[in-house]
């Protein structure tokens, strides 16, 4: 199970990255700083863009990590550019595409360390269906509807990438 959800998580954050062209495309075409879409929030006291990238990669970084039995690295929140966010984005791929499905032998049974609930724990299974998936698909839709909301052309299809159908 642990090794499918991962995966699909990455899957979207490649989609993500997809945007971002799309994100430069459409700043170019309206001549303005793409810098603008970077920092662009749906209600003032949200959270820009940048941030919900860095909270999607975050979350899938920390899943593959903890799920696998090992620490997640620390990612600095610095990026400021398109550039940047790609960076963070592929970064997080590759961690999460380096663990391997056995690694995740027994991740239910694992104990994740939550560092803003001190002295407690929470099971792999409910780490993975109560945090990660929704935060992991909150910060990834918020992202698209901010770039959606300022006129970038993406879509449900960009959200979801591509489909695996099969012969009927």
């Amino acid at each position: 199970m642990y090794h499918p959800v991962i995966s699909q998580c990455i899957q979207n954050l490649k989609c993500l990255e997809t945007c971002l062209d799309k994100a430069e495309q459409h700043a170019a075409a309206k001549k303005f700083d793409v810098g603008v879409l970077m920092t662009s929030r749906l209600a003032p006291d949200m959270q820009p863009f940048i941030y919900q990238v860095q909270s999607a990669c975050d979350y899938v970084k920390a899943a593959a990590a903890w799920l696998s039995g090992q620490s997640p690295p620390r990612h600095e929140d610095n990026e400021q550019t398109v550039d940047e966010l790609r960076a963070r984005i592929r970064k997080t791929v590759a961690l999460a595409e380096s663990m391997k499905e056995a690694q995740y032998a027994g991740a239910s049974e694992r104990k994740v360390k939550l560092s803003w609930a001190p002295g407690k724990v929470i099971g792999g299974e409910d780490y993975l269906l109560q945090l990660t998936i929704p935060n992991t698909f909150f910060h990834l839709a918020m992202a698209y509807a901010i770039l959606r909301h300022n006129g970038v052309d993406v879509g449900k299809r960009d959200f979801l990438g591509p489909v695996n159908f099969v012969d009927a």
